[in-house]
């Protein structure tokens, strides 16, 4: 009777002992005798804790000494995955632009340059695509534009968005003030270009166009002039003192004809050729329906970062006043 008493006896927490029983010393669980060098295992028969972890079934294989992998039915994520990734990691794709085209690495900030700018320091050639609006091909509706800048090897560099209202666009056509927002790979905005409204004829010397350059938005870097000329399309490139730095010199006919455009970049006296802003021609078609264009600008590896940056603002210059008439 006593020992059919202990079998089904409610166990106290940890033990294997029957409730009501007080041993003489600490279960071996907890101490062990004397001379006892550890604890030696579950014995047969022990159920193991009640109310805790449970003890390893028959047949539990132990722990494992490496992940076994995926288990079957299990979908393996494809190669491209890349999970939520680390906090504060560069986004490889922006709203708006082309998804699949890389990014170009940012390198270390050089001393002295502005936020956003040391993209620049590294190259000595800039693509910008201006990118097709459907709507703008289908109806003539003049809509904002969106421009990806690449370095030689493709990868984005920025990414520029015209912010500008329906009635300015269509009213005043390639002669409107606008704000052009460029951002980088985290989706900051870096520069910031403002052209005012302005007149661009040469029968008119006075209020000529004029675009200013920002960065970091709201600290003016450089400016870029129209210089009044009978037949040349002429502008200054100028430091954020309004210092002439370089001058920027057309062709006498802008005209796009299976051809690409340059505009040379000289220096003050007009002398030495020091890079160029080419407009790319991109076949008949585009040409003829579209007023997307595509640029190329050139510069010295080693030219001031800033006027770089200055640079790029008398690219979309140019573009608002040669090449944004096709629809019109």
């Amino acid at each position: 009777m006593d020992k059919h008493n202990v079998q089904i006896g409610t166990p106290q927490p940890g033990t294997n002992l029957p409730a009501g029983y007080s041993p003489s010393y600490p279960p071996a669980s907890f101490q062990g005798p004397p001379g006892h060098t550890g604890y030696p295992g579950p014995q047969a028969g022990y159920p193991g804790p009640q109310g805790a972890y449970p003890s390893p079934q028959a047949g539990y294989p132990g722990p494992q000494s490496a992940y076994p992998g995926p288990q079957a039915g299990y979908s393996i994520p494809p190669a491209s995955y890349t999970g939520a990734g680390p906090v504060g990691f560069p986004v490889q794709s922006q709203p708006g632009g082309p998804a699949g085209t890389p990014w170009m690495p940012a390198p270390p900030p050089p001393l002295d340059c502005p936020p956003g700018l040391e993209y620049l320091t590294q190259i000595d050639q800039i693509l910008v695509h201006q990118q097709i609006e459907l709507l703008e091909v289908l109806t003539g509706f003049e809509t904002n534009n969106k421009y990806e800048i690449k370095n030689s090897l493709g990868q984005r560099v920025y990414f520029a968005v015209e912010e500008n209202d329906c009635c300015t666009r269509n009213c005043f056509g390639p002669s409107r003030p606008f704000t052009l927002r460029i951002l980088d790979n985290l989706g900051q905005e870096v520069i910031t270009l403002q052209r005012p409204l302005a007149c661009g004829s040469c029968c008119c010397p006075c209020c000529l166009q004029e675009i200013e350059v920002q960065a970091p938005p709201g600290i003016p870097i450089g400016y870029v002039a129209q210089n009044w000329h009978p037949c040349l399309p002429k502008f200054t490139i100028q430091n954020e003192k309004r210092e002439d730095v370089l001058k920027v010199v057309g062709p006498c006919v802008v005209c796009s004809c299976c051809s690409d455009i340059d505009f040379e970049i000289k220096s003050l006296d007009e002398e030495s050729l020091v890079g160029k802003i080419s407009k790319h021609w991109t076949g008949f078609l585009r040409e003829a329906f579209t007023d997307a264009d595509n640029f190329g600008i050139q510069f010295p590896l080693d030219l001031d970062v800033k006027i770089k940056a200055v640079m790029l603002g008398a690219c979309f210059l140019i573009d608002f006043m040669f090449f944004e008439r096709n629809q019109d």
